[in-house]
Formats: C-alpha cells, sequence, structure tokens
C-alpha cells in the first residue's frame, strides 16, 4: 500500500510541486495551507510522514510539530521540516522538538522524495502492529476491519475510526469536543451531539460487548477491556 504524505505550506507553489513529484514517485499526497488546518488534517486521516514548513499563518511548525507529539497517537508520526531559514538555531529547534529530518529551501524534488523515503525506511520498524487487541476486541488497522470474539462488526469508517482511537487509549477519559478533534480533525463548534450518535452506533454493534465504550458523566468517554 502506498504510503501517504501529507504538505503543510502556505506557498502554492511548493505544495503543487511537491505533490507533483511525490505523487509521480507513487506516494497518494495530501496538502494543507495554514498551521490548524494540517493539524487537525494530522489527527484526522493519521498520514505516513508529514512534510512542515516552519512558516505558517496562525500556528507555526514548530507549534504543529509540538502539538503532534503531545498526543500519544501521533508522537512517532514521521516529520521532516521545510524552511527558507537556514539558520542553525531553527534546525536544533526542530530536532529538539522531535523533527525526524530538515530541509532548507530551496530544494531540490530529487533531495526531497530521497530525504522522505530515507525517513521512511527508519521509521518503519518502530511502526504499531497492524492488529491491535484489546480483550476480546481486534482491530486490523491495515484493513480497517473490527473483530469480536472471532465475528467481523461492520463499521463505517468514522465509526472505525472512533473506536481504534478509544481502544489504543485504555482507561483514558475524552471529552467529546476531544473526540471530534483527535478522530474527526476539526472542531464542530459545538455540535458534541455527533459523537454522542456513533456512541450510540457503536454500542448497537458491540451488543453485550457495549460496555466497552463506558460514559462518564460530565466528562465524556473511555474504553475498557473486556
Amino acid at each position: 500500500m502506498a504510503a501517504t504524505i501529507l504538505i503543510v505550506d502556505d506557498e502554492r507553489e511548493i505544495r503543487e510541486l511537491l505533490r507533483y513529484n511525490l505523487e509521480r514517485a507513487g506516494y497518494n499526497v495530501l496538502v494543507s495551507s495554514a498551521g490548524e488546518e494540517g493539524l487537525a488534517r494530522i489527527f484526522a486521516t493519521r498520514p505516513d510522514l508529514v512534510l512542515l514548513d516552519l512558516l505558517l499563518p496562525g500556528l507555526n511548525g514548530l507549534e504543529v510539530l509540538r502539538e503532534v507529539r503531545a498526543e500519544p497517537s501521533t508522537k512517532d508520526l514521521p516529520i521532516v521540516l521545510l524552511t527558507a531559514r537556514g539558520a542553525e538555531m531553527d534546525k536544533l529547534l526542530g530536532f529538539e522538538r522531535g523533527a525526524d529530518d530538515y530541509i532548507t529551501k530551496p530544494f531540490s524534488p530529487r533531495e526531497v522524495i530521497a530525504r522522505v523515503e530515507a525517513v521512511l525506511r527508519r521509521a518503519r520498524p518502530a511502526h504499531e502492529p497492524e492488529a491491535l487487541v484489546a480483550g476480546l476486541l481486534v482491530l486490523d488497522h491495515s484493513k480497517r476491519e473490527a473483530r469480536l470474539e472471532g465475528a467481523e462488526i461492520t463499521l463505517t469508517p468514522r465509526e472505525y475510526e472512533l473506536l481504534y482511537f478509544l481502544a489504543r487509549h485504555p482507561g483514558r477519559v475524552f471529552s467529546r469536543d476531544e473526540l471530534l478533534t483527535k478522530v474527526w480533525g476539526y472542531d464542530f463548534h459545538g455540535e458534541t451531539r455527533t459523537v454522542d450518535v456513533h456512541v450510540r452506533r457503536l454500542r448497537a454493534k458491540l451488543g453485550a460487548a457495549a460496555g466497552m465504550i463506558a460514559t462518564v458523566t460530565g466528562s465524556g468517554y473511555k474504553f475498557v477491556p473486556r
């Protein structure tokens, strides 16, 4: 399966140059033009690698990097920084905050592709297992399939992502707003009912094991393995 690369850069010409050459190299490519939007797409789509510009409107690249590394589900996500600045301090700050590599503009597309391939090779051994086992539940993330006691559960893509996210953090309570940000990838501006609807549908499909998604009154939801 081809890796998915997310480009976060506010310069349209840079985005299109990178997109064209990465797609020619066989990658799936997503693009964002601002820090907040890029962070939301990271949480929503879980790309295999991010090419992240430092100078972005809104959240800058270092702030996006900090948020990504602070979230357990994305803390190991490969990130390559892009910037027009070549100052040593910028590089040091990027590496201190967890960047995997650093490319200074202007660059050649061949250099970027070589760096991307190298970072992905290094990251593969650390990737999580394709199957997540949480009690009686097994989630095959490569196929986006869920099985409960060996029987497959038919889930929509969003239902699967919500269940997978909760199962990856057993016992941790997430508010509805947090789930909108981490699973949907953006703020619904108060439409937290969306989370409740998806939880209700998931519980119906889990049947006797519905209690694995527990309600914490006044706080949100948590996953309890069974």
